[in-house]
């Protein structure tokens, strides 16, 4: 039997992407799949490592990882990243690449349609 989540926040966080997704500025499928991705069991939820976030991204993009970004390799390029979750070290190279580092609900409030938006993991 299936139950979802039980963390309070990531439960919060799920009502209100889908909440977003079906807004009256149309049907955003982003907000929904990112839904959908963290809906999943903790086993099931994505863990990226900052060496694929560089290997597959360019400068300038804007990149969302529905669960974890770790610090493994070097991001060596100026992104936006919006993560479930960021490790404490993760925090750290992000700064010092000059990229930024954003909550899910951060880039829903800058980007509300989800335009341009990669889904890494």
């Amino acid at each position: 039997m299936r139950t979802g989540p039980t963390n309070e926040q990531l439960k919060g966080l799920i009502t209100e992407l889908k909440k977003k997704a079906y807004s009256d500025s149309g049907n955003i499928m982003l907000w929904r799949r990112i839904a959908s991705d963290l809906e999943k069991s903790s086993r099931n939820r994505r863990a990226v490592n900052l060496s694929r976030i560089s290997r597959y991204t360019k400068s300038g993009e804007t990149v969302i990882v529905p669960g974890k970004v770790l610090s493994s390799g070097i991001l060596d390029k100026s992104i936006t990243i919006a993560a479930w979750q960021f490790s404490r070290q993760a925090v750290d190279k992000i700064a010092k690449a000059n990229a930024k580092a954003l909550t899910i609900t951060e880039l829903m409030q800058v980007n509300p349609e989800g335009k341009n938006v990669r889904i890494i993991g």
